[in-house]
């Protein structure tokens, strides 16, 4: 390196060399709101590009009728709500956790396959953090999936296996949120 070439981690990202990667890990996580709203901007983004996308939601039931699953369905996502709500509403913890590893189960499957270039995992993080989903298996499913797939997984304290296996890791910080100020989630907004 002559004396007036910066170092690489001081190059604008202009002059940085560049790789392409066949796949990407995402992780969206922390306390602010956002992480599956950042989930569901980049499906879009790879349904534009005409990739085979599927969704499975770990929490949320199909009773539940949002915004995002009327939406992706419209447009060729395979969706999958697989939970029964949240847990501080179920009725039998067991059921909930069950669900939650056939969740997972289906999950490995469906990544293992290659048939689909994105899967979001959506809310996934809970079942790791309740010990129900084993986080170094999701992470070891990661770093072997097909080389084409990309995976998105999303929710609160995301597990740090996961974390070390992912390409981009986001953590949203709450600043300040509707909610905490007694305001009810918002169809349209929030679902």
């Amino acid at each position: 390196m002559t004396s007036d070439e910066a170092p690489l981690t001081e190059r604008p990202y202009e002059q940085r060399q560049l790789r392409s990667a066949p796949s990407l890990v995402l992780v969206n996580t922390g306390d602010g709101k956002g992480k599956s709203t950042a989930a569901f901007g980049t499906i879009l983004r790879a349904v534009a590009q005409g990739w085979p996308v599927a969704v499975v939601q770990f929490l949320k039931s199909g009773d539940w009728n949002t915004g995002e699953e009327k939406t992706c369905r419209g447009l060729g996502v395979e969706w999958y709500s697989a939970g029964d709500g949240f847990t501080w509403d179920s009725a039998d913890l067991d059921e909930t956790r069950a669900k939650a590893v056939a969740a997972w189960e289906f999950s490995a499957g469906l990544v293992a396959a290659g048939n689909h270039r994105l899967v979001v995992l959506d809310e996934i993080s809970y079942a790791m953090t309740w010990g129900w989903i084993a986080a170094d298996e999701v992470a070891a499913a990661l770093a072997g999936r097909p080389e084409q797939v990309s995976v998105i997984l999303t929710g609160r304290d995301m597990a740090a296996e996961v974390v070390e296996v992912a390409d981009t890791v986001t953590e949203m910080v709450s600043v300040k949120h509707a909610f905490d100020g007694g305001i009810r989630a918002k169809k349209g907004i929030d679902y």
